[in-house]
C-alpha cells in the first residue's frame, strides 16, 4: 500500500472519529437546549465545523473505496475494460479539473480569511474561521492525489486487460 492509500485510509478513520464526536456533541447540545433551556453559539458553530470536516475529508476516502455516486444501473452491466475507461475519463475530465479549480480558488479564499483574521459574526461564536476554511483546498488536494493514483492504476489495468 503506497503513501497516498495510507494517508487517505487514515483520513477516513479520522473522519469516522470526528463523526462520532459530532453525534455526541449534537446529542449533548439538544439535551442542554430542550431539557435545561441553555445553549451555546460556539457549540453550535463547532457542530458545523465538525460537519465540514466530515464532508470535506470523506470525499477522497469515498473515491478510494469506490463508494462515490455513479449511475450503477448502467455501470454494473459494462465490461471491466469499459468500466476502467469510464473511470479514467471521469477522473481526467471531471475530478482533476474540478479539484484544481477548487484548490486554486480556495487558496485565495483562505488567504483572505487569514489576513482578515475572520471570526464568527455571532456573539459568543468561534474565532479563527480561516482554520475551517483551509479544509476546502486541503480536502481537494487529497481528492486530487487519490484521483491521480486511481487514474494511473485504472490505466495500467486497462492496458493489461
Amino acid at each position: 500500500m503506497n503513501l497516498i492509500d495510507k494517508t487517505i485510509k487514515y483520513l477516513g478513520y479520522f473522519t469516522a472519529i470526528v463523526l462520532a464526536v459530532l453525534v455526541l456533541l449534537v446529542v449533548y447540545d439538544a439535551m442542554a437546549r430542550y431539557l435545561f433551556s441553555t445553549g451555546s453559539v460556539a457549540l453550535q458553530e463547532l457542530e458545523w465545523h465538525l460537519f465540514d470536516i466530515v464532508i470535506l475529508f470523506a470525499i477522497a476516502y469515498t473515491l478510494r473505496e469506490g463508494a462515490h455516486v455513479r449511475v450503477d444501473i448502467f455501470y454494473a452491466s459494462f465490461s471491466q475494460k469499459t468500466k476502467l475507461l469510464i473511470n479514467t475519463i471521469s477522473s481526467l475530465f471531471f475530478i482533476l479539473p474540478f479539484s484544481l479549480l477548487i484548490i486554486y480558488i480556495g487558496i485565495d479564499f483562505v488567504s483572505m480569511s487569514f489576513i482578515q483574521n475572520e471570526a464568527s459574526s455571532n456573539p459568543g461564536g468561534l474565532e479563527h474561521r480561516f482554520l475551517v476554511k483551509s479544509l476546502m483546498p486541503l480536502s481537494f488536494i487529497f481528492l486530487l492525489l487519490q484521483a491521480i493514483k486511481d487514474t494511473k492504476d485504472d490505466y495500467m489495468k486497462w492496458r493489461a486487460a
